[in-house]
């Protein structure tokens, strides 16, 4: 029959949503405090939920505890397909169970585990995926949090991939990198940051499209002197190349700006950028771009080295000037074989 705990949780919580970074933050903490009145080990039982059924969950839920207050049922990592086939599992809970189940992905309300759960007195909790000023806050209130500032957690947020996880990541070390007694300067933040040389990138990008200028090979030298991978640089190109294309066809469509920051997972920042260039170059020119930059043959030009890898980023988007040798180690779509240096 429906029933809670005394406490502000309920004794049955079922957490899904794409952002699974707080789905387990929440669950983590969940369970630590389920745990506190635990005095056996006996007490807590996790299950693997990738091939949980409907009768074992249900058997972990009708055990009795044998030391402790109350018997602790984790059911971690449900695959969303999966969830409807547990609800018979939920059917009855005891008041001495403290059941958690932590779906990987969303389901609906309508999902008949959602709905056995709300049945048997319990909650259900969605952690939507975070974007655009969201994300930015959650990220500046984190960096508070471990000691940081609201500006090197915006910072964060601008450069960082939009995932809560390396987010997380980065601001944990930066956090301790503080706390061994080392300055956090501007400059020592950009260096400690994985994704810190983005603008850098976005400035290649932009030099690019929707013609190469000298400004290019200037960037893309610099990147690799300071240690970048050629390899990274043309992956990145590659993403931002699509991004771009996505863009476009958003704009096609009459998408506003604004639409397409609050819908698009991309921090608004790359948004903006990628809405910029779209407006400047032809759909097919960006997906002949996008081809060409995947094309083994820049696997070829990444092992010639930093002094000819800008002009091989720039080769896909401008082809051969007239009457000059290509710089780039193929041509016309046919590779030449790499000299081979002599041992």
């Amino acid at each position: 029959m429906p029933r809670a705990t005394s406490g502000t949780a309920p004794a049955v919580l079922l957490l899904h949503g794409e952002e699974r970074f707080l789905v387990e933050e929440k669950a983590r903490a969940l369970i630590a405090g389920w745990k506190q009145d635990l005095v056996s080990d006996f007490g807590y039982e996790p299950l693997d939920g990738g091939a949980l059924s409907a009768a074992r969950l249900q058997d972990s839920i009708l055990q009795a505890p044998f030391l402790d207050p109350h018997h602790v049922v984790w059911a971690r990592g449900v695959t969303a397909t999966r969830a409807e086939s547990l609800a018979p599992a939920v059917a009855e809970v005891p008041s001495t169970t403290r059941l958690l189940i932590t779906v990987n992905g969303r389901i609906g309300a309508t999902n008949r585990l959602a709905k056995a759960v709300i049945a048997a007195g319990g909650k259900v909790e969605e952690s939507p995926r975070m974007r655009g000023r969201a994300l930015t806050d959650w990220t500046a209130r984190r960096a508070e949090e471990l000691g940081l500032t609201r500006t090197i957690g915006m910072q964060v947020a601008r450069v960082t991939h939009a995932d809560l996880g390396v987010v997380d990541s980065e601001l944990q070390k930066l956090a301790a990198y503080k706390a061994s007694g080392a300055k956090l300067t501007p400059e020592v933040v950009n260096e400690l940051l994985a994704g810190a040389r983005e603008d850098e990138v976005f400035k290649l990008t932009d030099n690019l499209l929707p013609h190469p200028t000298a400004q290019a090979w200037t960037v893309a030298r610099n990147l690799t002197r300071s240690g970048y991978q050629p390899t990274s640089i043309a992956y990145r190109i590659a993403r931002h190349l699509a991004l771009v294309l996505e863009v476009r066809a958003r704009q096609d469509r009459g998408e506003s700006l604004q639409n397409m920051q609050n819908d698009m997972s991309e921090h608004s920042f790359v948004v903006q950028k990628a809405y910029d260039a779209a407006r400047s170059v032809q759909p097919d020119s960006l997906e002949a771009a996008l081809r060409a930059i995947r094309e083994p043959a820049v696997g070829v030009a990444t092992r010639l080295g930093p002094t000819s890898f800008p002009s091989c980023l720039a080769w896909p988007a401008r082809g051969p000037a007239p009457g000059r040798r290509p710089s780039c180690p193929w041509r016309g779509g046919r590779r030449r074989p790499v000299p081979q240096r002599r041992a």
